[in-house]
């Protein structure tokens, strides 16, 4: 996340960083993300929070029970996730975030 936020604060564009760890995000939010990038891509199965949730939990079968995981675990959503519109972009990669934000 620093490395992005660094970047981004050098780009010349407008940013608005939003910490959906600690406010969520709204539901309408993450339903674009899923359409643009799939439900499985936005889901951190490698970190502390999805590790330690319970097996019921895990087992995602659809695009709804991955919206309702990542509103009540909103720490299981991948980082930084980037908006532009109707775009969507999901990790860090400095060329990438220059093609996105320019």
């Amino acid at each position: 996340m620093k490395k992005a936020r660094s970047l981004l604060e050098q780009m010349p564009v407008d940013v608005k960083f939003h910490d959906y760890r600690a406010d969520g995000v709204p539901v309408d939010v993450l339903r674009q993300a899923m359409a643009v990038l799939g439900y499985e891509k936005l889901i951190n199965q490698r970190g502390t929070t999805w590790r330690a949730l319970p097996d019921s939990e895990k087992n995602i079968v659809d695009a709804e029970a991955a919206l309702t995981l990542m509103q009540q675990h909103p720490a299981v959503i991948k980082r930084p996730l980037l908006q532009r519109g109707d775009q969507f972009l999901l990790g860090f990669d400095a060329g990438l975030y220059q093609q996105f934000c320019l």
